[in-house]
This record gives structure tokens, C-alpha cells and sequence, in this order.
């Protein structure tokens, strides 16, 4: 019997995914928007993105595999809920975006999009070649997902299903597998005039609806962005020190989120949903790799994640946080001590002036000097 998008949609359900569609392997028809969202630079740092080789790849899917046929598009849902919503918003432990609570996506998608490229050879019973990507390939996913039928594209970006909100993983597999049968794509948007989410974005990152700037997005500062954080937009990210969620958790389909099975993806522990700030303050590379082994944090380095507790401690405002930023203001990263130096002016104010004037005379780095010089200046 040949293989159907039913048959592989069955399979897909037994393999434990919530959602999945087929559709040809054809460029996304969002690619003129996207090459026009990298001419504007609103990819900030991200340079991967525009780079020739993956514009190739974006442009044409047999770049990535020259008997690329047909596109699977998987969704595992991730929505857990945290009984203890003060916890989360309270301003001394610093906030985790909800798809990074549990192990790393990464890993558990991929184990599973293999054991369904494997299943699939099987059932072919003939040589085919297979891709399998989770976030890392030179796709542009959810454009993909939308015509493999997963959902539309919201406002605020995201893939958002209809009866399932937008908290959910999304994996693909390219195959040279060719299928009669296709899932039509999802009509192109249901956000009518609702724009909640363009409201919500403390530090206005939506230019426009269906546009992201990450250049103002608290998700690419928190992760992407390995150096020093505007000044201007760091009042803005209130505790979040790794992601963000307020553009999805003010979206009207959320509330349909399905709770997620995959006890791999569960908050097991505050620490991983929100841990205290003083805790990441004092970090050292093994405690938070301890801390965070396993999980998406883990890709971030120690001196990121304590650079974005000290702007959340700035926001904090706190004097438990003082001593630990003091300390933090002879520490090995110049990253560190730069914003160290501004959550200590934004707690201590005029009190922090002879800290901070040590501070300058000492330093060498060109951009920690510049950071004090304009708190002082």
C-alpha cells in the first residue's frame, strides 16, 4: 500500500506529535517578505540569517536535500501551567519564557523526527533520503507549517492554531517521499482587528502587524544578543532573563491551549520556572551549568544569563541585590560589569557614584567606561 499524509499523519499521532501535515517541497511563500526583513536589518546580530548559503536554502529546499520532494511538519505541544502565577511576576526571581521550563526541545523533538524518518523508510520499502531539522535548519518554519495546514501566522508572528493556541513545538522532516495527497494550507490570517499582542510588547517590537523587530524583542536580547544591551529598552524587560511569552499569553487562541503529555517538558522545579535573582547573580560557570543542565537555558553562557538577572535586579530595584552587584562589578566579563554597573545605579542612585567612579578608573574595557560614563554623566 503506498504511503499517504493520512497514513503519515496516523503515524505521527502514534509517535506522540499533536500535530502534523504534509505539503510539497516548495519555497515558503513568505520569502520575498522574509529577504525584505533582512534588507531592512531587523534581524539585529542574528547574521546566520542572512547569510548567502541559507538564503540559497530558504529559496529553494533541495539546496538542503537534491531529492527533497515533500515537507512533514510535526507540532508537539509544550503548554504547562504554573499554579503560582506571583511567583512568576515577582520582581526577585527572574522569568523563564514557558517553552524553556522542562529539558531541551531540541533534543527530544529530534529523537523522534528520527524514529519517524526510520518508520517511514520502512514503510516505503525502497532507499529515500530524509532531513530531519527542530529549529536549526535554514527553514522558514512556520510559513511551512502554515501550508502543511498547522495554523496561521498571527500578528505578533507566531504560528498560532485555531484550537490549540501557538505553544507548541514545531519539527520537519524533508523527505524525497512524494505524496498524491496534500494538506491544504491554512487560511492566511484569523486575528481579524485584534491586535493585543502589538499592545502588550513593552518594548514595542511590532514596527507593524506581521512584522518582528528583534532588534527591540526581549526574547532576541535575553538569547540571541551576546553583547551589551541597549540602555534604552532595559527598563522594559521587567524579571524576564531568558525569552519572553506576553505577545502568545495575551493572543485570544491561547486560552485553547492543550496542556502537553510530554512529561519531558513539565516545570518540575521553580528554580528552572523562576529562579530567585540573587541565585543567577552569584552563579559561577559550573553552578548554572548544574542548575540548568538539560534544558534550553544551557545554550546560553553563564555571563549572558547573569547580565540579563542584573537588568532584571535594575529593574528590581532591591538593596538585597547590592551586594551581590557590587561583587559583580570586579568580575571577569566586561559584560558583566557593564550592566552590573547600571542595575546598581538604577537600585543605589547618587549612593552608587563613588562605587561606579572606582569602577571607571580601573576599567579597561572601552564599552564598561562608556557605560559608567553615561550613568555618571
Amino acid at each position: 500500500m503506498p504511503l499517504t499524509a493520512a497514513s503519515v499523519k496516523s503515524a505521527a499521532r502514534g509517535l506522540g506529535f499533536n500535530l502534523c501535515g504534509v505539503t510539497p517541497a516548495r519555497p515558503s511563500p513568505t520569502l520575498k517578505a522574509y529577504l525584505r526583513w533582512i534588507e531592512r536589518g531587523l534581524h539585529g546580530e542574528m547574521g546566520y540569517m542572512a547569510r548567502g548559503d541559507r538564503v540559497r536554502r530558504r529559496r529553494d529546499l533541495r539546496t538542503i536535500l537534491p531529492s527533497a520532494k515533500s515537507l512533514i511538519v510535526v507540532g508537539l505541544d509544550y503548554f504547562a501551567r504554573f499554579a503560582d502565577e506571583e511567583t512568576l511576576s515577582d520582581p526577585a526571581r527572574g522569568r523563564i519564557a514557558s517553552y524553556a521550563w522542562g529539558l531541551d526541545y531540541h533534543n527530544v523533538l529530534a529523537l523522534r523526527l528520527e524514529q519517524f524518518a526510520e518508520w517511514l523508510g520502512d514503510q516505503a520499502r525502497r532507499a529515500i533520503q530524509n532531513k530531519v531539522y527542530v529549529d536549526t535548519g535554514a527553514l522558514l518554519e512556520r510559513s511551512h507549517a502554515q501550508q502543511a495546514g498547522l495554523g496561521f501566522i498571527g500578528k505578533n508572528t507566531m504560528l498560532i492554531h485555531p484550537r490549540r493556541g501557538s505553544s507548541f513545538f514545531i519539527g520537519e522532516i524533508i523527505t524525497s517521499l512524494e505524496f498524491d495527497d496534500h494538506d491544504e494550507p491554512h487560511r492566511e490570517t484569523m486575528c481579524g482587528t485584534c491586535a493585543r499582542c502589538l499592545a502588550a510588547c513593552p518594548t514595542d517590537a511590532f514596527p507593524e502587524p506581521y512584522v518582528l523587530d528583534a532588534r527591540r524583542c526581549i526574547s532576541y536580547h535575553t538569547i540571541e544578543n551576546k553583547g551589551f544591551i541597549d540602555r534604552e529598552l532595559r527598563s522594559s524587560f521587567g524579571n524576564w532573563i531568558f525569552g519572553c511569552d506576553i505577545c502568545m499569553d495575551v493572543c485570544p487562541f491561547q486560552r485553547f491551549a492543550e496542556e502537553t503529555d510530554e512529561v519531558a517538558f513539565l516545570p518540575f522545579d521553580v528554580e528552572r520556572v523562576a529562579p530567585k535573582l540573587t541565585e543567577i547573580l552569584m552563579s559561577t560557570e559550573d553552578s548554572y551549568r548544574a542548575q540548568f543542565r538539560r534544558t534550553p537555558l544551557e545554550r546560553v553562557k553563564r555571563e549572558q544569563m547573569v547580565r540579563n538577572a542584573c537588568i532584571a535586579a535594575g529593574n528590581w530595584q532591591d538593596e538585597r541585590a547590592i551586594p551581590h552587584l557590587i561583587q559583580l562589578l570586579y568580575d571577569a566579563s566586561a559584560l558583566v560589569r557593564g550592566h552590573a554597573a547600571w542595575a546598581l545605579w538604577r537600585t543605589m542612585e547618587l549612593d552608587s557614584s563613588k562605587l561606579l567612579s572606582d569602577l571607571h578608573r580601573r576599567e579597561e574595557d572601552a564599552r564598561v567606561r562608556g557605560e559608567v560614563e553615561a550613568l555618571l554623566g
